[in-house]
């Protein structure tokens, strides 16, 4: 945890940049043999279920999400401003659509270092959301070579993002284990220190599921007017394009949250 903390203490004079491509492979660290992260692995994203996959069940080691029955509070601060602190989508949807509930989807990077710094907030305020709040996270498809989204959905198709999430992060950031720009086998052996089949993993990778919902999230971005990371939406109306802080982010996202309870 400290090591996070440093990590976020680090980005902080930089926290109003964003990531908005993989960085240039000539300055990513080498990847060296990989151990499994020292860190405690989050709670899985409460992601949209992913398009059916016979050839992928259920890793039966994955932790369960807890119910989430958390006292709606009201936000704290000042009311955002449309065209300062948020932009309202012309024709959004969320991403999951489920109904009776609000989205928040955090669109990240796994090799963007604000996405990095932005995680453990995140994590922290996920936990404490009411239950009419659905918490989504996707990642970037920003450039067909990047294979940490592929990655990121074959996880979650198996059920182990309890185990490589927060994992993947700190082997980019902290640990140097992994490139900015690893390859599909240099991921799957890191993820095999973590447990996690590799040659299932390989599969699942190209699998039809994995493809389906890659192509659902770059239609997201695309309809979101996303274009750098990390960015969050709320149920697929507003896109928060303010905030002096990462926490300051948080802020606002409460607030459209509460704009949101209150129409519905």
């Amino acid at each position: 945890m400290k090591i996070r903390h440093t990590l976020l203490l680090m980005l902080a004079p930089v926290l109003l940049m964003a990531c908005s491509q993989q960085p240039d492979p000539a300055a990513a660290p080498d990847a060296t043999a990989a151990t499994p992260a020292q860190t405690a692995p989050a709670a899985p994203a409460a992601d949209a279920a992913p398009v059916g996959d016979a050839a992928a069940p259920t890793d039966p080691q994955a932790e369960a999400p807890a119910a989430n029955s958390n006292p709606v509070v009201a936000p704290q601060g000042p009311a955002p401003v449309a065209g300062t602190d948020y932009v309202e989508i012309q024709g959004g949807q969320p991403f999951a659509n489920a109904s009776g509930e609000i989205e928040v989807a955090e669109v990240f990077a796994y090799w963007c270092g604000h996405c990095a710094a932005f995680e453990p907030l995140v994590n922290a305020w996920k936990a404490r959301l009411p239950g009419d709040v659905n918490f989504v996270a996707l990642p970037a498809v920003f450039d067909e070579s990047d294979n940490f989204p592929r990655a990121f959905f074959a996880s979650e198709t198996m059920g182990t993002l309890s185990r490589t999430h927060d994992a993947t992060f700190n082997a980019i950031h902290l640990e140097k284990k992994l490139r900015p720009n690893a390859d599909a086998a240099a991921i799957a052996a890191f993820y095999g220190t973590l447990g996690i089949d590799q040659q299932r993993f390989t599969s699942t990778m190209q699998s039809f599921a994995v493809n389906a919902n890659l192509g659902r999230a770059r239609q997201f971005a695309v309809r979101s007017g996303i274009n750098a990371t990390p960015t969050i939406v709320v149920n697929g109306k507003y896109r928060v394009i303010g905030g002096k802080s990462l926490e300051d982010i948080l802020r606002i996202t409460d607030h459209l949250v509460a704009m949101e309870r209150a129409a519905q």
